[in-house]
Formats: C-alpha cells, sequence, structure tokens
C-alpha cells in the first residue's frame, strides 16, 4: 500500500480511506497501486469482518485524473485477466466485491466515472444527499471498463444504465438510491457505515462469509446451482463453533466472541 490509501483496523472493521483530496482523490497510477494494495491486504487479513470504504476531502472519488493518464498513465494493460476474471484495471472495483468479507462504500461529494464504478463494487452503499453521481465514460469517448458493467446488473433496470451510459449525465443521491445505486442516505455517510459494519461484525464471520459467497453466485448462476449452493453452505456453518457462539450470545444477552 502506498500514500494513496490509507487502513486501520478496529474491533474486526477496517477503516479504508482514499487519499488524495487535493484531487478529490482522483485515480492516477499511484491510485491504482495504492488501490489494488489495499484489497490484497484485506483479502489476506481473516480477522477484518467487514470493511468501510471512504474518501477523503471534498469527494469519494471523481473519477480518473485524465492529465495524469495523458501524460503517460494511459499504457496500462487492458487485455491480461491479472486478477482472476479481471484485468488490472477492473480489479480496482470486482476486488471490493470479491473480497470474503462485506464492504460499504460511504460516499460523499462526488462518484464519478471509475469512481463511481469502485463505489458498485461495495455490498452497500450510503451516500450523503447531495452527492452527485455519472457514468461518465461517454463524456471522454470511453466506454465503461472497470467492471462497472458487470456490477450495475445487479442494481438497475438495463434501459436506466443505457440512459445514463449514454447520455453520461450527472444525477443527485436521491435520484440514485431510488434506481438502485444508494443503499440508503445519510447525513453523515462515514459515520452511518462504520455503524452498519459493527452491526455486521458481531455476527458469526463464518455465516457472513457464505452469505456474501452466495449472493456473488446468485448474479450468474441458475436456480439450481444457487439451491444446491445454499445447502452447502449452511452445511458448512451448522454447528461449528462460531455458529453454537452465536446461539448461545443471542439466548444469554450478551456479544459474541468468535474465533477468527
Amino acid at each position: 500500500m502506498n500514500d494513496r490509501v490509507t487502513m486501520t483496523v478496529d474491533g474486526g472493521v477496517a477503516d479504508v480511506r482514499l487519499n488524495r483530496p487535493d484531487k478529490m482523490n482522483a485515480l492516477d497510477p499511484a491510485m491504482f497501486d495504492g488501490i489494488i494494495a489495499a484489497i490484497d491486504a484485506l483479502a489476506a487479513m481473516p480477522a477484518v469482518r467487514c470493511v468501510v470504504l471512504s474518501g477523503e476531502g471534498r469527494a469519494f472519488c471523481a473519477g480518473l485524473d485524465m492529465a495524469s493518464m495523458a501524460a503517460g498513465g494511459s499504457g496500462i494493460d487492458l487485455t491480461t485477466r491479472s486478477h482472476g476474471l479481471a484485468n488490472r484495471v477492473q480489479q480496482l472495483a470486482w476486488g471490493w466485491r470479491m473480497l470474503p468479507m462485506p464492504v460499504i462504500a460511504a460516499v460523499h461529494g462526488v462518484a464519478f466515472g471509475g469512481g463511481f464504478q469502485i463505489m458498485s463494487g461495495a455490498d452497500m452503499r450510503i451516500a450523503h444527499p447531495d452527492t452527485r453521481f455519472a457514468i461518465r465514460e461517454s463524456h471522454w469517448g470511453l466506454v465503461p471498463d472497470m467492471a462497472g458493467v458487470a456490477l450495475w446488473r445487479t442494481l438497475a433496470r438495463d434501459d436506466v444504465l443505457r440512459e445514463l451510459s449514454y447520455t453520461a449525465r450527472e444525477f443527485d443521491a436521491r435520484e440514485g438510491e431510488r434506481l438502485g445505486f444508494v443503499t440508503r442516505l445519510s447525513d453523515d455517510p462515514l459515520a452511518g457505515a462504520m455503524a452498519l459494519a459493527a452491526t455486521i461484525a458481531a455476527r458469526s464471520p463464518q455465516a457472513i462469509r457464505g452469505i456474501k459467497r452466495l449472493y456473488n453466485l446468485a448474479a450468474d448462476a441458475d436456480a439450481a446451482a444457487v439451491l444446491q449452493a445454499e445447502t452447502d453452505e449452511q452445511l458448512k456453518v451448522t454447528r461449528t463453533p462460531d455458529q453454537i457462539e452465536q446461539v448461545r450470545a443471542n439466548m444469554e444477552r450478551r456479544a459474541a466472541v468468535f474465533g477468527d
């Protein structure tokens, strides 16, 4: 990880922040490196039970730093599937969805283009009502290529996605909530996301990770595969120490204590 992304962990919750506030957290090559390094680090941290992703300063992420790209940062290899199904660019958004633990994006200011796609990789998105969004790529003569198309199909209708992508128009958080991109609004999205993360971190981590795998699978699988996966995931957690501890804690009205 580099100075473009910061991370602290407390109580099983990782607080990850895009840290280029003077440029509204716009994406330059160093930001690419920092985000991917953060995702890689989180994938190897079993004690982290939930992630909150936010941006420092006035915005979540303003998208690509076009000046940086024009100055030589545009030579990124798009053809190599360097991260499983994804290439390096797609990993900036797809990587959050593929992490084993839930990710909550706390969004304010703007989330344009690549920033909107990164936000969409989170499991849930809490946004300030004044936040502005845009699928911005066609404004620059480009197409969305940071895993957005793969992520948005589970959030919004096809015709809505086409209209927003063809026009590159801006829309606010209230419209984003109505369309399905925003989970809920908050005047303090970071505080709201941290509170939600604490609630999730108090649940059995094995169960939460199994639930995330189920919903990730449901985007592509047929009914037979999903039904089988439900059974498989249930068998993995039933009568495990964490599941027994969850039941005991509920019965005894206390906080559960889980193994990592």
